[in-house]
């Protein structure tokens, strides 16, 4: 008799128990295709303000240039607000730190494309709390928690960009000025984040790839510099003439049909920004 009783209880138990794990993983698919929405979103904005100081580079003085990025950067910037709002009932209370690493990349790429519109616009470094605001309502309150660790990985894949935007500005006027700003922020970046890697494990990984961003536009400012003070010119033309004798060695080194064809796998930016 109680083998007869107990059977219905364990069945309807063990159904219980599909139910709350067909509902997990219903929730994880969702939230990774969510997360995969705003990696691809992520990455068209960062293409966008790239494409933007290259397409604005006459502009001399970095404060407009910057508040035209950031001004671009807004609809792309409030796309993306709008699918993490969307996600606030699948993340509720403990929900978060179940389902944490599911959105983790989403929101590193979404970091990174804000801090660089923010320094494009700042010339500084994006704060936890300035970013916490961005995933937050009207009234403050917050979508879901930024973890730190998310935070500072976001910042560290942040070095990357500037990088290629310290080398795409130095062969233009004005620009050597704007590479070595770049080249200060960025060690000034590396050194604080040291102190942080043995903290966090990823974040040592990414340290490695800063170094080596560090590294590329050291070579390429030193290279200027050796290059301009065999020549006593003008700021001006000294611009010109490295913009010109970068121009002749792409040619020549076949460089830039090289960068066309790594752009697409190394950016994986759409280049339609609607």
């Amino acid at each position: 008799m109680t083998s007869l009783v107990s059977r219905p209880s364990i069945v309807h138990a063990f159904e219980q128990f599909r139910e709350e794990l067909d509902d997990y993983n219903d929730r994880r698919e969702r939230l990774i295709k969510s997360s995969r929405d705003i990696t691809n979103l992520s990455k068209k904005l960062i293409f966008l303000l790239h494409r933007t100081v290259t397409e604005d580079a006459i502009e001399t003085d970095d404060r407009v240039l910057g508040l035209r990025a950031a001004a671009r950067a807004k609809g792309k910037l409030a796309e993306i607000q709008s699918l993490f709002a969307a996600l606030r009932g699948e993340l509720a209370g403990d929900r978060f730190w179940h389902h944490q690493r599911n959105i983790s990349p989403g929101v590193q790429e979404y970091i990174e494309a804000l801090s660089f519109a923010h320094y494009l616009e700042h010339r500084t470094l994006i704060t936890y709390d300035q970013v916490q605001s961005t995933l937050s309502d009207a009234d403050g309150i917050p979508f879901f928690p930024l973890s730190l660790e998310d935070y500072l990985l976001g910042l560290a894949d942040l070095t990357g960009e500037l990088m290629r935007f310290a080398i795409a500005a130095i062969s233009r006027r004005g620009g050597r000025q704007k590479a070595s700003d770049v080249c200060s922020f960025v060690r000034a970046c590396k050194a604080d984040f040291e102190g942080l890697t043995p903290h966090f494990k990823e974040l040592r990984k990414k340290q490695s790839v800063t170094a080596q961003s560090l590294e590329k536009i050291e070579d390429a400012a030193y290279a200027v510099v050796v290059r301009t003070s065999e020549y006593d010119m003008p700021p001006e033309l000294l611009d010109d003439l490295v913009a010109q004798t970068l121009s002749r060695a792409a040619d020549h080194n076949g460089f830039g049909e090289e960068s066309r064809r790594k752009r697409p796998r190394e950016f994986d930016y759409e280049m339609n920004d609607d």
